[in-house]
This record gives structure tokens, C-alpha cells and sequence, in this order.
């Protein structure tokens, strides 16, 4: 019986203190004021809690706001005028045999050594038999009439029959105008652009062209798209991809390795018409004229093209440095092709220039575009005056 008391015991002392322990809890609890927060205490745990509601909106998905995306910078071509003036000034650092002829002229009376000169000069120049033949009669005449110890009298002649081979009175411009569409292209898909198609052979510079002169039509306030239809060139295409990124102008190529390049200037021709574009600009590979499967490939392109509507222009690219062999080349083009105009590249890496009379005389075809470095804006248009002047400065 002992253990049970022992039991009972512990727990009568147990409760006795238990509840004299609550007792005194809610005797102090009555005795102690109400806390009052202050107003201070109460603004920080409003703003607590705003800031918690804050971080907890920011972690919730879709309610984040992404900066905006920051706007391509894409380069500003030069303007037109800009660069007719430095290139001119270019062109007459580079010299040319119109300054040399000036020199022989300027000796007064000239004897039949320094006739020959005069003539050596201008068949070494690429003007050709003919045209250097029928310039030495003039020349010749006109000594007989003019004091040949007046250099400026002398400069006029000579400038004023430069002028005259090189023909200022041609139409040089590019064709730009939008086209008609050709039979069964829907109005729906959009409405043709100006096409130009640009030939040539390898190493002159076509894919290059290409690029400046999307500069010089986006300095002239027109939208552009170029086609990579140069399929053959591994490089082609990322370099002309690299043009269009430094402009902004769209390029459509194909990714795959040896595709058509007629479906690829199809396809840019279209997509001009779809975006609405001013003017598509078609790159192709270059090719030998004595290559007859290549050019008949280049008729084909064009008559691809030409599915949509009339291409306006064909520009014959010739590095100014052949001499008369690009004579050659562009006799052929022509008649694959049908060549529009000629553009002159490294002008300014000869003493020559006689191509520019050669060319025009032989196939009617005007010079529309020159050349004159490596810049991004050295291409301007043809300015037949200003070539003169650079030839006799």
C-alpha cells in the first residue's frame, strides 16, 4: 500500500503548484497596460509588407517585364554627291594618258618622234586601233591650227575630244522604275521590283558590287533585297549576307551547297515582291566567257527571273585593269545576256582608262557605275566630265 500513497501523493503536489502557478500568470496578465505600437513601427511593417508582396508579384511567372530589345544600328552610306567628289579626286591622284599626251603636247613644235609617242600612249591606254587612229588625226589637225606653246588652249582640245569618245550626252542613269508583271502573276502576291542581275566573270568583283551598290540605292532613298544566286562559291553567300547585315538589307540565299541558282533568283525576285521592296539586286557566279554551258545557265536565270516580270537592268562587271581583254568578255555577256550597262571596277589601280571609250564604241553600252577602291562607298555613279578632268589633271 506504501508505493500508492507515495503516487497520490506526488500528484496532489503537482496540482497544488500547477495551480498556483496559473494563479499568478493571469493576476500579472491583468495587472500589465495594453502595448500600444507607434506610428513609426506601424508604417515600416506596412512597408515590409509591401516590399514582400512586391518581391513575391516579380517571382511569379509571366509578370516579369523584359527590358526592351535594342534597335539594330545599321551604317549610313555615303551620300551620292559625297562621293562623286572624293572619287574624282581619287581618280585624278591615280594619273591617266590624258596627262601624258598633255606633256608631249606642250612642247611646242612637235616633231614625229613625239607624235608616236602620243600615239604609243594611247594604244598602250586600251583605247583600241581604231579609236586612237581617228584621235591622232585630230589631234594632228588641230595643232596645225593652234599655237601648241599655249598649254591651256592645248588642254581644251584634247579635254573637248575626250569628251567627245567618251559621249557625256548618253543616258547613264539605272533603270529603276517598278516593272509591269508578267502574264499570270497575281496581284495578290505583291507587286514586282526593279531587278537588276549582275554578270561578269571571276575575280572582278561582283558579289562585292553587289553590296555597294545596295549602298548607293539605300543613299538614294530606296528599300533593297539581294539574292545569292551565286551558288557555286562557298563564301558568296555569307558575303553577301555580311553587306546586307551592315545596311540592313534582307538576303535570300539557299542553305544547301550547289542549289539552283536560277530558283534562288526566283525566289528574291519574288520575295521583293511580297515585302514590297524598290528595287532586288541578284548576285551570280562568275563564269569565262568561252564557257558555253555557264552562259547559257546565265540566259536562264534571267528568263527565270523574267517569270515575274521584265528584268530593268544587266550589269556587266569589268575589272578596269584587264584592258582589251574585257573588251572581250563583254562582247560575249552581251549576247548571252544582253547587257545594259557597265560597271568599272579598280579604276583608280591603272594608269589606263581607255576601256571606258572602248567599251561604249563597241557595244553601245554605257559605263553606269565606276569603282575606285576598297571602301565600303567607293562606287558612284559614271560621271563622264569629271573622268575627263581627272585624266588631264
Amino acid at each position: 500500500m506504501e508505493p500508492l500513497y507515495v503516487v497520490l501523493a506526488v500528484i496532489a503536489v503537482l496540482l497544488v503548484v500547477g495551480g498556483l502557478w496559473f494563479a499568478l500568470s493571469a493576476r500579472r496578465r491583468r495587472r500589465e497596460p495594453p502595448r500600444i505600437e507607434s506610428p513609426a513601427e506601424t508604417i515600416a511593417e506596412a512597408e515590409a509588407a509591401q516590399t514582400t508582396e512586391a518581391v513575391e508579384a516579380a517571382q511569379e511567372p509571366g509578370l516579369i517585364e523584359a527590358p526592351p530589345p535594342a534597335e539594330p544600328q545599321f551604317e549610313r552610306p555615303e551620300s551620292i554627291p559625297g562621293r562623286m567628289q572624293r572619287l574624282r579626286a581619287r581618280l585624278a591622284g591615280a594619273g591617266g594618258f590624258g596627262r601624258a599626251i598633255l606633256a608631249v603636247l606642250s612642247r611646242g613644235d612637235l616633231t614625229e618622234a613625239d607624235w608616236e609617242e602620243i600615239e604609243d600612249t594611247l594604244l598602250t591606254s586600251d583605247l583600241g586601233i581604231e579609236v586612237t587612229t581617228s584621235l591622232m588625226d585630230e589631234l594632228r589637225t588641230q595643232a596645225k591650227v593652234l599655237d601648241t606653246s599655249d598649254p591651256a588652249a592645248i588642254r581644251a582640245v584634247l579635254r573637248a575630244q575626250l569628251l567627245e569618245l567618251v559621249d557625256p550626252t548618253t543616258d547613264r542613269s539605272l533603270t529603276l522604275t517598278r516593272p509591269e508583271p508578267a502574264a499570270g502573276w497575281e496581284e495578290a502576291d505583291g507587286t514586282p521590283a526593279a531587278a537588276v542581275l549582275m554578270v561578269g566573270v571571276n575575280g572582278t568583283g561582283k558579289t562585292t558590287t553587289c553590296g555597294k551598290l545596295a549602298r548607293v540605292l539605300l543613299a538614294q532613298d530606296r528599300t533593297v533585297l539581294m539574292g545569292a544566286a551565286d551558288t557555286f562559291r562557298a563564301a558568296a553567300a555569307e558575303q553577301l549576307t555580311t553587306w546586307g547585315e551592315r545596311v540592313g538589307v534582307e538576303v535570300v540565299r539557299s542553305e544547301r551547297e550547289g542549289a539552283d541558282p536560277a530558283s534562288v533568283a526566283f525566289d528574291a525576285v519574288r520575295q521583293a515582291a511580297r515585302t514590297g521592296v524598290d528595287v532586288v539586286v541578284v548576285d551570280t557566279a562568275g563564269r569565262l566567257q568561252n564557257k558555253a554551258g555557264l552562259m547559257d545557265e546565265l540566259g536562264k536565270i534571267k528568263r527565270v527571273m523574267e517569270k515575274i516580270a521584265p528584268v530593268g537592268e544587266v550589269l556587266l562587271v569589268l575589272d578596269a585593269t584587264t584592258g582589251q581583254n574585257g573588251m572581250r568578255q563583254a562582247q560575249v555577256f552581251s549576247q548571252a545576256v544582253g547587257i545594259t550597262g557597265i560597271v568599272l571596277t579598280k579604276l583608280d589601280g591603272t594608269a589606263k582608262g581607255g576601256i571606258v571609250v572602248t567599251v561604249q564604241k563597241e557595244l553601245g553600252v554605257p559605263v553606269k557605275l565606276v569603282g575606285l577602291g576598297e571602301g565600303a562607298d567607293d562606287l558612284a555613279p559614271f560621271d563622264p566630265e569629271g573622268f575627263v578632268d581627272a585624266l588631264l589633271s
